[in-house]
């Protein structure tokens, strides 16, 4: 009698490719779309010598370069990445501090956001989102056994959140600050931090963060131009009225690729906070509708991915995959909100899309480390060490 022959199983994949491939895509679509919006900008531009690819070259370096920064990041094990966090976070609030420095911090339109290296710039607090998710992650394994304690467990991070805080507030960026401290609570509140506690922190900052615009005189102004943008549309209201009228163009499918009006010196920072105002103009509701779909997918992996760690047992590396989701989908979503006039106007990029050499490469470094912790719990799986 013959036995029973059972059909071989499909192997596992290596990685998670619909999340590499969802970053590709979002990459591959901010390259062209960077290109189109920034094209009147460079012509007219004295720093560019009027090369109408001055941005989309750079912004390919970028790309490139920040993909050779993933490959080798992924290479990297995440427990290296563990025991190397609280050293990492220090390097950042020490490249915070240098940023205030006269001399070596680089001010445009107010802001002191960049340390000048003549051929690029770098910006500190995009790193600091890196550094802030390993660190909270690390330090949430650490203390798990104290963290229902104000005290021993939740005091000690708090006040290392808020030094932060306050290193990006003179500078200032109030985005950035945004975007970590609600990683860092998220992944507190995933860490096992008392749901009690948990609330009484989104209140405080909820009340913190309103202290905190009535105290400026232009967050104030802001806010009055996203509430009615078209009460001083050549003043206060200027970025987000062009904005809404790019994404009134736009209509279903676009005006076409190259197109936009609004990008022909009309809409501010087309090619950084305001590209997705460009994307509603010459791609319509279709091609917003993909890029909110892709960010979606990315964000939805990056639970599932940190689920599947937990799972297994790799409680740092599942905190840092949901910590590495939070901080893209919170930027993604403010920056989506104040692109549709959702959200007051704050400058924040399109992650792996708006212009950028230092938000580019922290992204495609999180993504990379995203990918290994999937692989080294694929590998945990098959029973290979990791």
């Amino acid at each position: 009698m013959l036995g029973r022959v059972e059909a071989p199983r499909a192997p596992l994949a290596e990685y998670d490719q619909g999340l590499a491939w969802s970053a590709i895509l979002l990459a591959t679509l901010g390259l062209v779309m960077v290109y189109s919006a920034s094209i009147a900008m460079a012509e007219g531009a004295r720093h560019t010598g009027g090369s109408p690819t001055y941005f989309l070259a750079r912004h390919a370096l970028f790309l490139a370069v920040s993909l050779v920064a993933a490959m080798l990041a992924f290479q990297v094990p995440m427990r290296a990445w563990q025991r190397a966090a609280p050293w990492l976070f220090v390097a950042g609030v020490a490249l915070l501090a240098l940023v205030l420095v006269p001399g070596i911090g680089r001010e445009v339109n107010g802001a002191r956001r960049w340390i000048s290296f003549y051929v690029a710039n770098l910006q500190p607090s995009e790193f600091m989102k890196l550094a802030a998710v390993l660190y909270t992650a690390d330090y949430t394994v650490r203390k798990s056994a104290v963290m229902d304690s104000l005290g021993r467990g939740l005091a000690p991070i708090l006040a290392v959140i808020l030094a932060v805080g306050w290193l990006l507030l003179a500078e200032p960026d109030f985005g950035a600050f945004v975007v970590i401290s609600a990683t860092a609570m998220a992944i507190l509140f995933l860490g096992g931090m008392n749901g009690r506690w948990f609330a009484g922190l989104i209140g405080l900052a909820a009340l913190g963060f309103v202290a905190l615009v009535l105290a400026s005189p232009y967050r104030v102004q802001r806010i009055f131009g996203f509430m009615d943008p078209w009460a001083d549309a050549f003043g206060k209201g200027y970025q987000l009225s062009h904005a809404l009228i790019a994404f009134g163009r736009g209509e279903w499918f676009g005006v076409g690729l190259g197109a936009s009006v609004e990008k022909l010196l009309y809409l501010p920072e087309a090619h950084t906070d305001f590209l997705l105002a460009v994307i509603a103009e010459e791609l319509g509701f279709a091609g917003v509708a993909a890029v909110i779909g892709l960010f979606g997918w990315i964000v939805f992996r990056a639970f599932v991915i940190g689920r599947q760690a937990a799972l297994a047992g790799r409680h740092f590396a599942a905190l840092v995959a949901q910590g590495i989701g939070t901080w893209l989908g919170v930027q993604g979503f403010i920056n989506m909100g104040v692109n549709m006039g959702v959200l007051p106007t704050k400058g924040l990029t399109l992650p792996l899309m708006s212009f950028g050499g230092s938000g580019i490469l922290a992204n495609c470094v999180a993504l990379a480390i995203l990918l290994r912790v999937d692989w080294e719990t694929r590998q945990l799986a098959r029973g290979l060490p990791a």
